[in-house]
Order: structure tokens, then sequence, then C-alpha cells
């Protein structure tokens, strides 16, 4: 058990049988009366977001999680499979937990998958990866003074908004936090 007050931003616990992950945290201590812990978390096995008020003293349950670097390997309908880098082993990860992060999930790229036991929890991309453009439509001549940007499609299937001169073809770099461009490699 660990006390409210040592919640920080990345810090995972379980209350009710439900593991969450910190992702904002606010001490409030008023002039009288006892300090408040507002906490904004994730529950890291539906996905959905809570905010939560605790008062200071309280308890939740201090969890141990296993993480592993693994190398993407191929999805089919309903998973992604990835290898162990270590033990070699190939875990099935369900397609609902990887959500938004498959338009990043390039072929033999390494990323840390986070287990509570055997389960999976979480996955951790690196901040950017480079990816091919397959469609773009092309820009118009002189179109180029205001910043005009244009939706392509990079080879996962990603859709990302670049600068139009951004063609087929170009490899290009996307933040995987936000899904920005960042730069023509």
């Amino acid at each position: 058990m660990i006390d409210v007050n040592e919640l920080r931003k990345g810090v995972t616990f379980q209350l009710d049988g439900e593991l969450y992950k910190v992702l904002d945290y606010t001490h409030n201590k008023p002039g009288r009366g006892t300090a408040t812990i507002r906490v904004k978390a994730r529950n890291l096995r539906k996905g959905n977001m809570l905010e939560m008020t605790f008062i200071s003293g309280d308890r939740v349950q201090d969890i141990q999680l296993d993480y592993h670097n693994v190398q993407y390997l191929y999805r089919d309908d309903n998973f992604f499979y990835f290898m162990d880098m270590n033990t070699f082993e190939q875990p099935a990860i369900p397609a609902e937990l990887i959500g938004d992060y498959a338009g990043f999930l390039k072929g033999d790229m390494e990323v840390k998958l986070t287990f509570f036991g055997d389960e999976p929890l979480d996955i951790e991309l690196p901040t950017s990866v480079d990816l091919e453009v397959v469609t773009a439509e092309p820009s118009a001549r002189g179109n180029t003074a205001t910043g005009v940007t244009k939706q392509i499609v990079t080879e996962t299937g990603l859709k990302v908004q670049v600068p139009s001169f951004v063609e087929e073809g170009d490899v290009i770099r996307v933040d995987t936090r936000t899904g920005e461009y960042i730069t023509r490699v």
C-alpha cells in the first residue's frame, strides 16, 4: 500500500480491482481542513479517463509492473504479434489495446510492452517514427505562400496533415505523441 501523497505522473496503482496510471496530479491544501489530492488517471484495462479525489492519508494498492522490449512482427484481424527480444516468446496483443497506435507500427519496430503478471496493459512507442508516403494528391504550383497543407496516407494507413511539397514516395517523420508531421527525411 502507498500513501496517495506519493502518487505522481506515471505511477500505476490498483483501486477497487482496477488498474490506473496517473496522468496528472494536483495537491490542494486549504487554509483549514485536510489536504486533498486530485488525480487524473487512465484505467489500463478499459482505457477510459477518470478524475479521482483523495483525502490526505488515504492509501491505494501499489502494483509491480513488468516491462518487455519487443519487436513488432505482424497483425491479423484481432491481434498484433510481437517478439520478446530476450525470451523470443511471441505475445499476441488484442487490437483494442493497441488502439490509435496501430498507424505508427511498422514491421521490425522495437517498442516497450507493459505487463501486469501475464496480462498486457500498455504499449510505449518511440517519440517519432519514419513512414513512407503512399498516397498524396499533387500540389498546385505556386500555392506555398500561405503554408498550405494537405492530407496524405502513409504505408501503415495513418493519415497525416503535411506541407504541400510532400509527394508520394517521400519518407516523413511523424511524432507518435501527437500524430503530427515533423520533417521530411
